[in-house]
């Protein structure tokens, strides 16, 4: 299958290493990945913070850029959800990106749950509000988690509660925010986990300065870096020459 990587701004900006590993991903279970050097953002915090005419204006730069594929994933629930709720508010021909959350990908449009992944750590999964409420991805996140090779995966109490980032709310509301991941990193804490995955690098970041500012030794891992870790030496073989390469390339 030929599929699209949305990268998003926040990965590309600050967190490379989850858009290579959606790549080795994907190409390691035998698909053709193309990535459109022309994306930029997708309006979610201009839309959530009242920039509604920029917010439009990037969406239809987003949807113009990805016109054409038939497949796009990103790593990011916030994102995806982005395009598929707020697009049709924006304007109803902005309708019907076919954008893909990883694991939404992996689990509804592949039908794979063992991608090959190991991974030797305690692992605990806080699903993001827009995972949980606007994309409804349900337990698709797990079952890959569960597949993955020498990963315990460690139940985090209260795991619907938000971290407290919530984009521009973090900054509004920054002492409620705070409150809220001191909540969460205390959950965290309680299940002996080494390492806290989730599908949104933004949420990732909010989690991840509060458990470096504690120095709990506690990381912040995206899932795609999980279920990419470790691949080649088990599971599913690549097919030969699948190669990942830029959509304008010849």
């Amino acid at each position: 299958m030929r599929i699209a990587v949305f990268v998003t701004c926040w990965g590309d900006a600050l967190f490379p290493a989850t858009g290579r590993a959606v790549v080795r991903l994907l190409e390691h279970l035998g698909h053709e990945v193309v990535f459109e050097p022309a994306q930029t953002c997708c309006g979610h915090m201009h839309w959530t913070a009242g920039y509604h005419p920029e917010a439009i204006a990037l969406a239809r730069r987003l949807t113009e850029v990805f016109a054409g594929h038939d497949v796009i994933v990103t790593p990011s629930a916030s994102c995806a959800a982005t395009v598929r709720t707020a697009y049709p508010r924006m304007d109803p021909a902005l309708a019907g990106l076919p954008v893909y959350e990883l694991s939404e990908l992996l689990v509804d449009v592949l039908g794979v749950t063992d991608v090959g992944a190991r991974y030797p750590h305690r692992v605990t999964y806080q699903p993001t509000c827009h995972s949980l409420r606007a994309l409804g991805l349900g337990d698709r996140p797990l079952r890959l988690l569960r597949a993955v090779r020498d990963l315990e995966l460690a139940d985090l109490p209260e795991a619907g509660e938000c971290c407290g980032f919530g984009g521009a709310f973090a900054v509004k509301n920054a002492d409620t925010s705070v409150a809220m991941v001191a909540d969460k990193i205390a959950r965290i804490h309680e299940t002996g986990a080494d390492v806290v995955c989730a599908t949104d690098d933004s949420c990732l970041t909010h989690l991840g300065g509060a458990l470096s500012r504690l120095r709990s030794g506690v990381r912040a891992v995206h899932l795609a870096e999980i279920l990419a870790s470790g691949l080649g030496a088990a599971g599913p073989a690549p097919v030969p020459g699948a190669a990942a390469r830029r959509a304008d390339a010849p």
